[in-house]
């Protein structure tokens, strides 16, 4: 896969404020995509799982993912970056076979890409850091990579497209001139090597531009909430 050097990208620092991700671009501080989309997002069915399988085990499921998901999206970094990486940990062993399934089902789709782990940023408003941005079948796509305990449903996933909607946006404002993202690929894989993709483009990504700001709105609001409680 070869490096296409059309866009310049700044990283942002990030930073945890209080369980919460915010990135620095300058002189601003800008909450996280991930970070609005969790505080708008019905909790209803996370809770009512919490209570089947009970607080502990569903902890202990959490960490396992989170770390299974770090050690795989490490080793599909390095494999778009060419540097060479390993990871002998149980999870890694685990992760291994897991990132190797999107590479050879999903990234085979991808003939060059502009940024890998790439920070963007909607000025003022929000910021967040997308797997890769690429070239997916001959259209500039923003590209995330999911794993997953089982396999997903559509309708599980809105979040997921509303994280590429709003990358897409930021990435559109940040190089108003050049950039056409018009595509969104979600690249899941089970710890049963089970891949998925979901593809969002047209006017289904156009619709969940909206639906972010929306929750962005939601977001905003319960900040001013919060301060004038404070106050």
């Amino acid at each position: 896969m070869k490096k296409n050097t059309k866009y310049c990208y700044t990283p942002g620092q990030r930073f945890e404020v209080h369980g919460s991700r915010e990135y620095d671009f300058g002189d601003k501080r800008l909450p996280s995509v991930t970070t609005i989309l969790s505080r708008t997002k019905d909790q209803a069915f996370l809770e009512k799982w919490k209570a089947r399988v009970g607080e502990e085990e569903a902890e202990r499921i959490k960490n396992v993912s989170s770390k299974r998901g770090t050690s795989m999206h490490k080793f599909l970094e390095n494999h778009v970056t060419d540097i060479g990486y390993d990871d002998l940990s149980a999870v890694g062993k685990e992760a291994r076979p897991m990132a190797q399934k999107i590479i050879e089902d999903g990234l085979c789709n991808v003939s060059e890409y502009y940024g890998s782990e790439v920070s963007l940023y909607y000025p003022d408003l929000y910021a967040g850091s997308t797997d890769l941005v690429c070239l997916h079948n001959g259209v500039e796509a923003i590209v995330d990579f999911k794993q997953a305990n089982r396999p997903k449903r559509e309708e599980w996933i809105e979040d997921y497209y509303l994280q590429i909607a709003a990358y897409a946006m930021a990435h559109n404002m940040m190089f108003p001139r050049s950039s056409k993202i018009e595509k969104g690929v979600i690249m899941v894989c089970t710890p049963d090597l089970y891949y998925q993709e979901f593809v969002v483009e047209g006017p289904k990504l156009q619709h969940y531009y909206w639906k972010f700001l929306e929750r962005l709105s939601q977001y905003l609001d319960q900040n001013k909430a919060k301060i004038r409680q404070e106050v």
